[in-house]
């Protein structure tokens, strides 16, 4: 058991945003390689990429969702409080807010994306991907940057 804000969690709810911020990490190298592959020509490996990026963060958004109502279930609260003071607590909290607005957006626009992509409607598929992609890897870099300003910032920290 690991203790969070003086509550007891189970080892395997506690590890859940370490593996969260892991599955955006993943999610972020899927993207960039879907990129790469889709700009050399290698259409089949960019589907098969793009398809995992999806998939891991389809199993993010579950484990997500698992750790919130865990950490709801033991300690009444749905997340854990930035410490930060300061010029940080403003970045944190503007990061936190775009990402939370961008990352409703990503799953709409992920499936209607992916769609288009394989019934081959190439124009629309590109035209969208286009809006996808940059709020998708902004979505999944920034899932990591929130964990480390959350859980490894030091405590009260002042930037």
């Amino acid at each position: 058991m690991i203790l969070a804000d003086a509550v007891e969690l189970p080892d395997w709810l506690a590890a859940l945003p370490a593996v969260n911020a892991s599955l955006n990490g993943l999610s972020t190298l899927l993207l960039l390689l879907g990129l790469w592959l889709v700009k050399s020509g290698r259409k089949i490996a960019h589907r098969n990429v793009m398809l995992s990026a999806f998939a891991v963060s389809v199993i993010f958004l579950g484990c997500y969702l698992t750790y919130h109502q865990g950490l709801h279930h033991y300690t009444g609260t749905h997340g854990k409080e930035f410490t930060g003071t300061g010029a940080v607590r403003y970045v944190y909290f503007g990061i936190l807010v775009s990402h939370v607005v961008l990352a409703a957006l990503v799953p709409v626009l992920a499936i209607i994306t992916i769609v288009r992509g394989l019934k081959a409607d190439w124009v629309r598929h590109r035209r969208i991907a286009k809006l996808t992609f940059p709020i998708w890897l902004y979505v999944s870099i920034t899932g990591v940057v929130i964990y480390l300003m959350l859980y490894h910032l030091p405590t009260g920290a002042d930037l």
